[in-house]
């Protein structure tokens, strides 16, 4: 849209089926979206209006809600969801408090797309090899990149807390500063965007997929979660003494009981179950514990006002707003209906069978087609198209024949 036409408010419109778009571009029946297909609104949030500082020519950005031409916000909206799920916590008080954790991948240009990913050439010339893990100098060798990667967080007022180098080839990690669940999903999609867009400038690529190389740590999208008292601001899982409260067991044992259910809107492609089960510090369960990284829901040690509930499952290709939409329902649906957890494990464990999650998309989405619960949550318009076009995916996938299966299995009698 013009910068004109925008200022002077013209609304822009836009097919409801365009939300339900799969990721090849294409639809599910329109049964899923309303069969006229009819428009949306696109209705800008003021506080996200951003000038694009990476554009040599004037851009700008505006992340807008997706309402129907009545009002309302449209039930296939994941900011939508968002939104409903963070007003059902103001309706008994409280707020949640969010952070995300995004680590991705930097590589070369990958033309490509049968070749592997392969780190960039550095300052130095050299490609790394992986040695670089947590090193004070592992991003000198993109240090351009980097420095413009900081100079354009802070002109779109995003801050950050740390930025450090993760365990795979090139790897990186960004924590984001808690804050309120909806601006913090904005701010995980602008930084994503971001990132992809200063790549291209500096001749890279980023990717953001689960698990872009074989025998490496995946990419995840770690989400810490707290909720306080509206007013006071006192955080809910820790009382005046500093101990756990009944509403931080209840917490978790919601997210328990939804997790499995839930494993598509956290892990919503094919590759998502790569880094899933061929887990680094990733773990594909619902158990629970203190300080402990094999846990999907992890308790790390802080102070009781920070104490908090880190929700290990989602990848870095979830959408940031379904899954924060997701994980604080879950929570929510504990707290309501008072849901205890199991015991809290510690060191080495055997995850029990009935906390074990899905570990293929086919699988997960089974489960979600059965799940009660994320209807109820979500309105079964939003559950039902997500299935649909992620079904679409999964037999695209399904219609090719990978590299694997040619070399292994050709020679087969």
């Amino acid at each position: 849209m013009t910068a004109e036409a925008f200022l002077e408010g013209r609304r822009l419109q836009l097919a409801r089926g365009v939300l339900l778009q799969c990721i090849m571009g294409g639809y599910p029946p329109a049964r899923f979206y309303g069969s006229d297909d009819g428009d949306l609104a696109l209705v800008a949030e003021p506080t996200q209006i951003h000038r694009l500082p990476w554009s040599d020519e004037p851009r700008a950005l505006a992340i807008c809600d997706a309402d129907e031409l009545s009002g309302e916000s449209s039930p296939l909206s994941t900011r939508g969801q968002l939104k409903k799920v963070i007003a059902r916590y103001a309706e008994r008080g409280l707020a949640p408090v969010v952070a995300t954790e995004l680590e991705f991948f930097v590589f070369a240009p990958n033309p490509d797309p049968t070749q592997a990913f392969r780190p960039p050439v550095g300052l130095d010339g050299r490609r790394e090899d992986g040695q670089s893990a947590f090193s004070v100098s592992s991003n000198n060798g993109l240090r351009p990149f980097f420095s413009e990667v900081y100079k354009c967080m802070a002109a779109l007022g995003l801050p950050r807390d740390t930025f450090m180098h993760e365990m795979g080839v090139s790897q990186f990690e960004i924590n984001l500063l808690h804050g309120d669940p909806l601006l913090l999903a904005d701010q995980t999609f602008l930084f994503k965007h971001l990132l992809k867009e200063v790549a291209l400038k500096h001749g890279l690529t980023v990717v953001c997929m689960a698990k872009p190389l074989a025998h490496t740590p995946g990419s995840s999208m770690h989400i810490h979660q707290s909720v306080v008292e509206i007013g006071s601001g006192r955080n809910v899982f820790s009382d005046a003494s500093g101990e756990a409260t009944a509403m931080f067991r209840h917490f978790i044992g919601g997210q328990q009981a939804a997790m499995t259910d839930f494993t598509a809107l956290f892990a919503p492609n094919v590759n998502s179950y790569q880094r899933l089960c061929h887990p680094y510090a990733s773990p594909n369960n619902a158990c629970w514990s203190h300080d402990n990284r094999a846990a999907g829901l992890r308790i790390p040690a802080s102070s009781p006002v920070a104490r908090r509930v880190e929700n290990r499952l989602p990848g870095a290709d979830a959408n940031p707003y379904l899954a924060l939409a997701a994980s604080l329902a879950a929570g929510l649906h504990g707290i309501e209906q008072e849901l205890e957890p199991s015991e809290a494990i510690q060191g080495e464990f055997v995850v029990p069978d009935n906390l074990a999650l899905p570990c293929t998309l086919h699988a997960a989405l089974e489960r979600l087609k059965r799940s009660h619960l994320a209807r109820e949550l979500f309105g079964p318009e939003f559950i039902e198209g997500y299935i649909a076009s992620k079904t679409m995916e999964l037999t695209s996938f399904f219609d090719e024949i990978t590299p694997w299966e040619r070399r292994v299995l050709a020679a087969q009698a």
